[in-house]
């Protein structure tokens, strides 16, 4: 029996010329902008042209253009590995905003012609803007190329067994450095929403708070040991805090040594290539923290790895060999 496994992740621009229409595609995303459909087209033309310069030069720091699509592909290989068990498997890779697309994702898979499909979102804790975005746009995508076989859907894993231990691992093996350097605050930092968006019921803040707590538990933290925050905030609109800036600067100005732990990103990018290697490190060390330590993402890690190949098996297992679709949740 043939078994596709579909990738979902963001995606991100591949060369300095790719950063404007990338942010073209994001703000065209009704999930992203939400204003009425005859005015998003407008502003999300206005907006990419606006912010292309500044997101070119972050780009630039990153040799012009995101590694975002290399490391999805090294986990769809090391995923492939993992699942060598299941005859006739192959992952495929589906990006929201730059290539590859989910229409040439669905194009491929349908030339695989797999008897299932399992959808595999990139993003282990559900929000509105990111896994049910790239869920829709896989159906639309997979509708027009024609494919009908089983599909069977993991809609989120914020406590998944391996992702945590993943996460606790590589905590760990960073806290002796950071304790070194003096008393740790560890902050959590997972990219931010809109206040509204969290109003109007999307889940995901809340399940952070689940995979952070998780982690603490597992680490032994006191609830003063650490601290969730969100950072990437952008526009007028009031977001979900706390900042992960501020708390930054709370900790380094209180004398503490500064652990920072993505927690919503499961592979290097921008977001933490940059924006936390780079600018939040500076904004330590200007504050006077007694040291800055950023944990890695999980990427290949193995528990992380096995823990992805245990929710297709377990997608696969629930659906059962007539079942249709299905979602499976950790």
């Amino acid at each position: 029996m043939k078994t596709a496994v579909v990738l979902l992740n963001l995606g991100g621009p591949d060369r300095p010329e790719s950063v404007e229409p990338f942010l073209r595609n994001l703000f065209s995303d009704p999930a992203i902008l939400r204003v009425p459909g005859f005015l998003r087209g407008l502003l999300a033309r206005l907006i990419s042209r606006r912010r292309a310069p500044v997101a070119r030069a972050v780009y630039d720091k990153l040799g012009g253009g995101s590694p975002l699509l290399a490391n999805t592909q090294a986990q769809a290989q090391a995923l492939e590995t993992a699942l060598k068990d299941l005859d006739q498997m192959r992952c495929f890779i589906a990006m929201r905003y730059w290539h590859p697309f989910a229409d040439e994702a669905a194009q491929e898979v349908a030339r695989f012609a797999p008897d299932r499909i399992v959808l595999l979102p990139l993003y282990p804790q559900y929000s509105t803007t990111t896994t049910q975005s790239a869920l829709l746009d896989w159906n639309r995508a997979a509708a027009k190329a024609g494919l009908t076989a089983r599909a069977f859907t993991i809609r989120d894993y914020p406590t998944e067994p391996g992702f945590i231990a993943a996460v606790t691992r590589l905590i760990s093996e960073m806290l002796p450095q950071a304790r070194a350097a003096g008393p740790v605050r560890i902050l959590f930092s997972a990219h931010g929403l809109p206040k509204k968006i969290v109003r109007a019921g999307d889940p995901y803040a809340d399940q952070v708070g689940t995979t952070v707590r998780a982690v603490a538990d597992r680490l032994g933290l006191a609830l003063e040991d650490y601290e969730v925050c969100f950072q990437s905030r952008v526009g007028p609109l009031e977001w979900i805090g706390p900042y992960t800036d501020e708390e930054i600067q709370r900790a380094a100005v209180e004398g503490k040594s500064i652990l920072l732990v993505p927690i919503a990103f499961v592979s290097e990018h921008s977001e933490t290539l940059v924006e936390l290697d780079i600018e939040y490190r500076h904004l330590a060390e200007t504050h006077g923290a007694r040291g800055y330590f950023r944990v890695p993402t999980v990427s290949t890690a193995p528990e992380f790895i096995a823990g992805l190949a245990e929710l297709v098996q377990q997608a696969l297992r629930a659906g059962g060999p007539s079942g249709s679709s299905m979602e499976t949740r950790s």
